[in-house]
């Protein structure tokens, strides 16, 4: 009998060397966890118009024709197969033995699988689909039999270069035969929601015979994922709360209350709110981790400012770090504006504020080390610069991550590690709105509090498409509407995707949707600032912004643009997120399709500010039909931030949204899908809460125990344990 963490090469022999090198997978388990992309049956062929170019894919096809053709350029020929769905048409290519082996055995009607990589070659009137010295298996020559073939669904598994589908099932079945497993659901769980047990799940869904068993193993094996992964950041949540962490609950008489009585306008009731779930927090002696969520100028910061002088009340010191200078130096000037005297002393005693980013003159830098160490500075602002060995503080108590997503699980560690005795509370905030279900997933360690509220004063953006390729004086029109914000005295941003030098900034040749000629690069900064001073915008004040500028001419030119000195900045990304000039009401979005829907999102978020109407244009070459387009027409639709992460979750895949290139693994998630399953996950969440309540230690659940050590084994326990 074999179990999941048996080794593949001992459960399989020789023939698991194709699965490791191809696949990656070690064990009996990760085999079994490599499930079927989709079912065949016989006389259900593969739509040969699907096929990607440079895709590894196995095919159902029937053969319609068989030909020898001439070399080009040396003697002899070679078999050009050509296979069919019915409708489309897709060549073989085989060259020497091969082509005889496959000459004998692909007559015309034979229904077979073939396997291998997609070339597609296309001319202004044709589209050319081929696979090249395919593997191929007909299914009269399988071990089984013909009636089974008629009913019985074929599994079709992802493969890669030298491992057909029919390969991996045939090691699936081989393990299959043998498996013996203890199920991690206990089993009065399963009866409660009408779950199979895990061992059934896996022969259901890689041997059905038919489809109610596919349907009722999908079941069994969502759950399972949405269970184990909400189990272990349940059981994270549980180890954090019994950290060390020193209270911080401030003082009645302190910065903050005279902060919140200086303060020109109303916090908002969600600010409130947050506010006072955050101050119980740091009241407490375990460390707080939360998550704070909410629309692009909802007023995160300032919820986040008042939680930093209440650590600064109670003895302690704060760290905002930012993911780039820009914002950390809009984060120094906008905090040490709202703080006023109580930022640099004053009658009140107040808090040094200090900033350190990695491109810092060496006095500067000196003096923020100092600040930090010595604890003069309460709140210390900075980019990844603060994670270095040599910074060091006094009394680190709270650390505030502004946009965490743009940082690894170790660079925050790092960062939360200085804390000295007992670990620092820990606030992440986002601008960019997260789904229920996907808060609960990735974020299911930490509390989740929301600001979905703005602030009064906040004006309507209005945002359209400008097809640029289809109706080149949209774009005209676009500038047009630029100059005449400008002579109402307002200002303006145009982003592009590059800066435009040739240093690493160049060959990004996106492919067109559905096809695979190139576009051209996409459209630059540098570039786009002379064409529009000498052009459309000339006689305007415009300015250039990127990340490669040193931080003094940044500085500079943010200054300059934030005192109406310029008036249309052309920027990268870089003035994404934080970056704050009331007057701006304008903003132009370049190549707009190469950007995601938050990020499009974030970014117009920066008109709007000061009471004016924002007005967004996206312009872009896609074609009308394209997932392009529609992306754009979703974002010009809206402004409602979480139906937009809906959009943008539905077109990335699940690996990228838990954010797995931080963990340096795979995604675990291979059947769950978290805006179709959030029933599933909900459910999961509560059943994973009220176990480990009962059995923290899981001393009557072994089986579910080794599956939560298996999942959080290695680098993924370091990325639980980080986040």
């Amino acid at each position: 009998m074999t179990s999941f963490d048996e080794p593949l090469k001992r459960a399989l022999g020789r023939t698991a060397s194709p699965l490791e090198a191809a696949l990656g997978i070690s064990t009996v388990g990760e085999l079994l966890r490599h499930y079927p992309r989709r079912y065949a049956r016989r006389g259900e062929l593969t739509p040969i118009s699907s096929l990607e170019h440079d895709d590894h894919v196995t095919v159902v096809a029937r053969v319609s024709a068989a030909m020898r053709r001439p070399m080009k350029n040396r003697q002899g020929t070679w078999l050009d197969v050509e296979v069919t769905d019915g409708r489309d048409k897709l060549h073989l290519a085989f060259f020497g033995k091969g082509a005889h082996a496959a000459e004998q055995r692909l007559r015309p009607g034979t229904e077979a699988m073939f396997s291998g990589k997609v070339n597609v070659f296309r001319t202004s009137r044709t589209r050319r689909v081929s696979l090249t010295h395919p593997d191929y298996e007909s299914f009269d020559e399988t071990d089984a039999t013909a009636e089974e073939f008629a009913n019985v669904p074929v599994p079709i598994y992802p493969s890669a270069h030298g491992l057909a589908s029919w390969k991996i099932a045939r090691a699936v079945r081989t393990v299959l035969d043998v498996l013996s497993l203890d199920d991690p659901i206990p089993e009065e769980m399963r009866r409660r929601h009408g779950l199979s047990t895990l061992e059934a799940a896996l022969r259901q869904i890689h041997r059905p015979r038919d489809p109610e068993e596919i349907a009722q193993a999908r079941r069994r094996l969502k759950f399972d994922e949405a269970f184990l992964l909400q189990a272990a950041l349940v059981r994270q949540r549980m180890a954090a709360s019994a950290s060390p962490a020193r209270p911080r609950p401030g003082r009645d008489d302190g910065l903050l209350s005279e902060f919140d009585r200086r303060l020109p306008f109303q916090l908002t009731e969600g600010q409130r709110q947050v506010g006072a779930e955050i101050a119980a927090d740091l009241a407490e002696d375990h460390p707080m981790h939360r998550l704070l969520q909410g629309e692009v100028g909802a007023g995160k910061t300032v919820v986040a400012l008042r939680a930093m002088l209440q650590v600064a009340d109670s003895g302690g010191q704060a760290v905002l770090l930012a993911p780039t200078e820009v914002l950390a130096q809009q984060h120094h000037r906008s905090i040490r504006k709202m703080l006023g005297d109580l930022g640099t002393g004053g009658m009140f005693g107040g808090t040094g504020v200090a900033l350190l980013t990695g491109s810092m003159g060496a006095a500067a830098r000196r003096s923020a080390l100092l600040e930090a160490a010595s604890g003069a500075a309460g709140i210390v602002i900075g980019t990844h610069a603060l994670l270095q060995e040599h910074v060091q503080f006094a009394d680190l108590g709270l650390v505030v991550v502004d946009e965490q997503h743009r940082f690894g699980v170790e660079q925050r560690d790092a960062l939360r590690e200085k804390g000295g005795g007992g670990r620092p509370h820990v606030l992440v905030m986002t601008a960019t709105p997260i789904p229920r279900t996907v808060a609960m997933t990735v974020f299911g360690d930490l509390e989740v509090s929301t600001l979905a509220q703005l602030p009064a004063g906040r004006a309507p953006i209005t945002t359209h498409v400008v097809p640029a390729a289809e109706k080149p004086h949209f774009l005209d029109r676009a500038w047009e509407r630029v100059r005449e914000e400008v002579g109402l005295g307002r200002q303006a941003y145009v982003v592009c995707p590059r800066i435009g030098d040739q240093e690493g900034d160049e060959g990004d040749l996106a492919k067109d949707d559905g096809g695979e000629e190139e576009r051209r690069p996409p459209l630059a900064v540098l570039d786009v600032a002379e064409l529009l001073s000498q052009g459309p915008l000339q006689g305007l004040r415009v300015e250039a912004l990127h990340g490669k500028l040193t931080p003094e001419d940044k500085d500079a030119v943010m200054g300059a643009f934030a005192r109406g000195e310029v008036d249309v900045l052309v920027a990268t990304t870089v003035i994404e997120v934080g970056v704050d000039v009331p007057n701006s009401s304008a903003m132009v979005i370049m190549d707009a399709d190469r950007f995601g829907v938050s990020q499009l999102h974030q970014l117009r978020g920066r008109v709007g500010r000061g009471g004016l109407p924002g007005l967004c244009l996206l312009v872009t070459e896609a074609p009308e039909a394209t997932q392009a387009r529609r992306r754009l027409d979703a974002v010009a639709a809206t402004l409602d931030g979480f139906e937009l992460s809906r959009v943008d979750l539905e077109q990335r895949r699940e690996g990228d949204v838990l954010g797995v290139a931080q963990s340096g693994r795979k995604s675990s998630l291979k059947m769950l899908r978290l805006l179709e399953d959030e029933d599933v996950i909900e459910t999961a969440r509560a059943e994973a809460v009220a176990v480990l309540g009962a059995d923290p230690e899981l001393t009557a659940s072994a089986a579910l125990r080794a599956e939560l050590d298996a999942l959080v084994a290695g680098e993924q326990a370091e990325f639980l344990e980080k986040t």
